[in-house]
This record gives structure tokens, sequence and C-alpha cells, in this order.
């Protein structure tokens, strides 16, 4: 049986974000630096959001640990990631916050070659925000 567009999962789980070993690492790899607002809180809590946030694509990296935990999927011979349509960070994450995956499947299609492709918008939403952190619509074969 194949879902149809518009069916709605949820992960089960949530994720704390921003851990200080991640921003630790941003920092030494040179994706942060210390006067930056996801890591220096002095710098960070005179901005505009008043505190450290997650970078958006260690939001959206949460993605491919989400994916798995909403949706499985079966009979197939391989999987794959085909890339993504449109990303979107409508919020900001607080380190520290909770967050957890929600998607919905946006479209199901046969390709060409045989295979089907699926595109499913996953959102992350962040524990006492009306606002997401990330919204991706991803593209899977």
């Amino acid at each position: 049986m194949r879902l149809s567009k518009g069916c709605h999962f949820d992960s089960f789980s949530t994720r704390e974000l921003g851990c200080r070993r991640e921003l630790q690492h941003h920092r030494l790899s040179g994706i942060a630096t210390e006067v930056d607002v996801h890591v220096d809180p002095e710098r960070a809590a005179q901005g505009p959001f008043g505190t450290t946030i997650s970078h958006g694509y260690l939001t959206q990296s949460l993605v491919n640990l989400f994916l798995p935990q909403i949706i499985e999927v079966r009979g197939t011979k391989m999987g794959m990631n085909y890339g993504a349509d449109r990303v979107r960070f409508p919020a900001p994450v607080p380190v520290g916050s909770r967050v957890r995956g929600r998607a919905e499947l946006i479209k199901v299609e046969d390709t060409k070659d045989g295979a089907v492709q699926a595109v499913t918008r996953v959102t992350v939403e962040i524990e006492g925000s009306d606002k997401p952190g990330c919204v991706i619509d991803t593209i899977s074969r």
C-alpha cells in the first residue's frame, strides 16, 4: 500500500539542541567565532534573541535524525536522499531548547526509471514556541 499526500506523522522523541559539546565543535571547526551569537553568551544577551541560538544548519541536520523515527519505508531495495526543494528557518532555536520532528507527505510519484519519489515536509518544532525552527521539503527516492 502506498501512502498518499497529506499524511501527517510525528516523531515520538525530542532532542535538546545546542549542547555545549556541539557549540564547542563549531567554535573549533571555525563555523562560529568567539563573538558569534551562537557561542558567546554575553554578546548574545545583547542581541535580538537575548541568548545564544543554535545554527540553522545544525537544526536542519536533525531532519536526518527525525525522518527514520517518523517514517518507515518497506519493500525497497535501496532508498536515497535526493535533496531538498525548500528550506526555511522561521524562528531561532535558543540553545538548550527541546525540539521534535513532524512530517507531512506532500507528494508521491513514480519516476521514469521505475523508482518512487516522495516529497516530505519536515517541521522541526520548538517546545513552547508558536513558530518552528526549521521547515524543509525533503526529496527521497
